[in-house]
């Protein structure tokens, strides 16, 4: 299964792929708006929207990226472990 985070805390982002590898999940991070963004998005299973960290236009791009595709889409206002652990216990088990 492939995730991609969009938004998050720069910090996090070794935590945030040990926990998605934890689930065997390839993870895709994307904490900070590239001008690539949605050439580097592609077609996940799951995209996760840490929306408290992130911009609306980052937000729109990830969003047109994967529009009418087959990707889960979960808006979390946290960007804690906690919250991606729920999203992907919801999603992969």
């Amino acid at each position: 299964m492939s995730v991609v985070i969009v938004g998050g805390h720069d910090r996090m982002v070794a935590q945030y792929k040990k926990i998605c590898k934890n689930y065997k999940c390839k993870v895709k991070v994307f904490t900070q708006m590239r001008a690539d963004l949605n050439k580097q998005i592609g077609c996940p299973d799951v995209l996760v929207l840490f929306t408290s960290t992130v911009s609306h236009k980052m937000v729109k791009t990830a969003l047109d990226e994967v529009d009418g595709s087959q990707t889960d889409i979960f808006r979390s206002h946290s960007s804690s472990k906690n919250a991606l652990v729920e999203i992907l216990e919801c999603c992969c088990r």
